[in-house]
């Protein structure tokens, strides 16, 4: 036990110790309050500190952290302190007082500042009414976190039980709040380099130069891009479906200025007439039926930002005079609403129609034609971008294989038909094929005849122009979960391939190969074919096909 300070000999010793305890329960209360009502944890405590000098007598009340090497600890919070004096009162572990209560994890406590060697002293002032120095380690997590340390002036009437009992459970809250804080601060640190990360990796999936294409026709492309997208004017980017027209839009969006503001999209084929309006420009509450609260459009919500408009040729008479006026003076009003809005968009529209020809016919507003036409970026079809074809089937390849976990490879044979179709959907096409490819074919090399399932059946040119190897053909069969007698299926009808084939031999060949794998069922050989059991039973009847 610690010896009593200045405690008067006529004081009654219960009443005094429990009026101890209530006001060093309500100190300790009200602390606790200042720390976990604001943001600021300096600013709270030195708050306490002040709440410990007024209440305590307690001086110089001082809170040291352990330094990041661990080999001192260093002033965090100081109410009496000079900024200075804050850089001077740092001790090693096991210098001073300080340093002992560091080092030793337990309390020290010096009763007479004045003839003690352990009492530094390094600011080289003493208060006359300071008489004694406690300093009480902070553990957090079994650890040292810190120190809190106080000079008890002459005129307090505690025990130095009660003050190291005090400064112990201030100093608990003091490291706990601490710790909490530093631990927000290191989740939100990381949080903002993880956001970082991922905005770093959306902006390369979608910049110019990840969009597959080495062709010269899509390197000027990219050119026309790497030009345009800074400006503000409006892009209309045309192409057949399945091109990569949206690609193109979030490109233009990402390498903007604009790349840090809203992107928003909108497919106008997607919805009807009377919706479109509604979702282009927003409406009010009670502007129809269903309108049970205001609603902010497309435009609206992609104010200094880019909006995408995808299938522009699409939009109604109607819809399109307003699409030009927001597009003249940038400005718009809700559905059933009469405040005029203004608004900052860059616009990029796109379409697989023939506007011209639209505008020709009266059916798409020339003037909004030359609006939307500033900056025309024509994607070519993937027929027309052979030297892309073979890095967008590896790409798609790999990606799905990876998806769904298989090991797979083309043969040379399979990738020269893949090669060679013309890819009518273009990109999308290729895309659904490869995934339905990895999907249904075993592990292992991917054959010519495997493709039957994939492309269409009329594509002549798997018939005509490719011999696959008798043990490749062995090897893959081998691998597939069908009935017993299926390579010697396979066998007895490879034959030399023909030069030419009609349509109507490749049909029945299709449907012969289809019933063969699904061992007679016409429904699964229908559903595989895209036919209906009706129009099944209809061919086997009619290409005599003997079940």
């Amino acid at each position: 036990m610690y010896k009593k300070l200045n405690i008067p000999d006529n004081e009654d010793c219960a009443t005094c110790a429990l009026t101890f305890a209530y006001n060093e329960i309500k100190l300790l209360y009200e602390i606790a309050l200042m720390l976990s009502n604001t943001s600021n944890v300096l600013e709270s405590i030195e708050q306490a500190m002040r709440l410990l000098k007024r209440n305590s007598y307690l001086e110089r009340c001082t809170l040291f952290t352990l330094s990041d090497d661990g080999t001192c600890v260093e002033t965090y919070a100081s109410i009496d302190l000079t900024a200075n004096q804050k850089k001077i009162a740092t001790y090693k572990l096991g210098e001073g007082a300080t340093g002992l209560a560091a080092q030793s994890c337990e309390p020290v406590v010096i009763e007479n500042v004045h003839n003690n060697i352990n009492y530094l002293n390094k600011l080289g002032t003493i208060n006359t009414n300071s008489v004694s120095y406690i300093a009480v380690p902070i553990i957090q997590d079994e650890a040292l976190f810190g120190v809190i340390s106080a000079n008890i002036n002459k005129n307090s009437l505690l025990s130095f039980d009660d003050i190291v009992r005090m400064l112990t459970i201030v100093g608990s809250l003091f490291g706990g709040t601490l710790a909490t804080q530093k631990k927000f601060a290191k989740e939100k640190e990381n949080l903002t380099e993880l956001k970082t990360y991922y905005k770093e990796e959306v902006l390369s999936e979608y910049k110019f130069e990840s969009i597959i294409g080495r062709s010269t026709k899509m390197q000027q492309i990219f050119s026309i891009l790497e030009t345009v997208s800074p400006s503000k004017a409006t892009i209309l980017v045309r192409g057949e479906t399945g091109t990569g027209k949206e690609l193109i839009a979030t490109a233009v969006h990402n390498l903007s200025h604009r790349k840090n503001a809203p992107y928003i999209k909108l497919n106008c084929a997607a919805i009807s007439e009377t919706l479109l309006e509604s979702e282009l420009f927003g409406h009010e509450k009670g502007a129809f039926t269903d309108a049970k609260e205001m609603r902010k459009g497309r435009f609206e919500l992609a104010d200094g930002g880019t909006l995408f408009l995808d299938e522009i040729g699409d939009i109604s008479s109607s819809l399109q005079v307003k699409l030009l006026r927001i597009l003249q003076e940038q400005e718009f009003e809700r559905v059933g609403g009469t405040k005029t809005i203004k608004t900052d968009v860059r616009l990029v529209a796109a379409t697989n129609r023939n506007l011209e020809e639209m505008v020709a016919k009266g059916e798409f507003r020339e003037d909004l034609f030359y609006r939307l036409n500033v900056i025309p970026i024509n994607l070519p079809p993937l027929r027309e971008r052979y030297e892309d074809v073979k890095l967008l089937i590896e790409h798609y390849f790999k990606k799905f294989m990876k998806e769904h976990r298989k090991e797979m490879q083309f043969s040379k044979e399979a990738l020269e038909v893949l090669l060679d179709y013309p890819w009518p959907g273009n990109i999308r096409e290729l895309q659904n094929t490869m995934e339905r490819l990895v999907l249904i074919c075993p592990n292992g090399l991917i054959i010519p005849e495997m493709l039957n399932h994939v492309l269409p059946f009329n594509y002549q040119k798997i018939y005509m122009q490719h011999e696959t190897p008798q043990k490749e053909i062995q090897n893959v069969t081998q691998n597939m979960q069908t009935q017993p007698n299926q390579n010697e299926n396979i066998q007895s009808e490879k034959k030399p391939m023909m030069t030419k084939m009609s349509l109507q031999e490749m049909e029945k060949e299709s449907i012969i190969k289809s019933l063969i794998k699904h061992r007679g069922i016409q429904t699964k050989a229908a559903t595989e074919l895209g036919m209906s059991a009706r129009q099944i039973g209809y061919k086997i009847k009619k290409y005599n096909i003997d079940l």
